[in-house]
């Protein structure tokens, strides 16, 4: 009996290790591609200056100036201290789309800010313009000067993304730089509760805030969308 068993171990292990294999030559390589696009990837900071200070009371269209409350209420309300207005800032993330400095992100991660700044993978930082901008597809083109052409992406045709595709998202989830998330197409057409009808890519690669603006990679290394909203209670990936 003794010599029957050795056969079947060293057929039983080549079983195994040849299974291991072929689940490793099936993987997508994502190491290649995270090394190879990432550096076309940025974070964007920006900030917003406080404009003015903010007094409490500004009246309020349910109580017109000839109700008698409106008197009570504006003096007690002005009696109260001005409130400071605080600056804002915001992180996000974006892909450049050219090597002369164009970069797509977000619109609502660089609206109505005074300051945004583009950090690249060498973590040089530059100063960035907004020069176009549509809000109801929330895509803005920004430009930056750089002294030496950067590394860009490749767009990909939408209409060739079929649901179960391996999918990377890399972007700056709560400011971690250029981390990189896999998953598949979910869904394809999505739309949520809005005025206007924008057709979304559903995918489980985990997405949180700071990824705004950044890529969506097929496994070709091209781009076949922008990562935009999280549908979740908790407002990320986690919840």
């Amino acid at each position: 009996m003794q010599r029957f068993r050795q056969p079947f171990w060293l057929v039983t292990v080549f079983t195994l290790l040849w299974s291991a294999t072929a689940s490793a030559a099936d993987y997508p390589d994502f190491v290649t591609l995270v090394e190879r696009y990432s550096p076309a990837v940025v974070s964007i900071n920006t900030k917003s200056e406080p404009k003015e200070k903010d007094r409490p009371w500004h009246g309020h269209p349910s109580i017109p100036e000839n109700s008698p409350f409106f008197d009570y209420f504006k003096k007690f309300f002005d009696q109260m201290p001005e409130l400071s207005p605080q600056p804002r800032s915001s992180v996000g993330s974006g892909f450049i789309l050219s090597a002369d400095g164009y970069v797509i992100t977000n619109a609502h991660v660089v609206e109505d800010m005074d300051s945004i700044i583009v950090g690249l993978s060498d973590r040089t930082e530059l100063p960035a313009e907004v020069v176009g901008k549509d809000t109801r597809s929330d895509i803005a083109l920004l430009k930056v000067k750089a002294d030496t052409p950067l590394p860009t992406v490749k767009l990909g045709n939408i209409g060739k993304v079929k649901v179960g595709q391996w999918v990377l998202a890399i972007g700056s989830p709560f400011g971690f730089e250029r981390s990189a998330t896999q998953g598949i197409i979910s869904a394809l057409g999505r739309n949520l509760p809005s005025d206007n009808y924008v057709p979304f890519i559903q995918t489980d690669a985990a997405i949180n805030p700071g990824n705004s603006g950044g890529p969506l990679f097929n496994l070709d290394g091209e781009v076949i969308g922008v990562n935009s909203q999280i549908y979740s209670r908790s407002g990320g990936y986690q919840g």
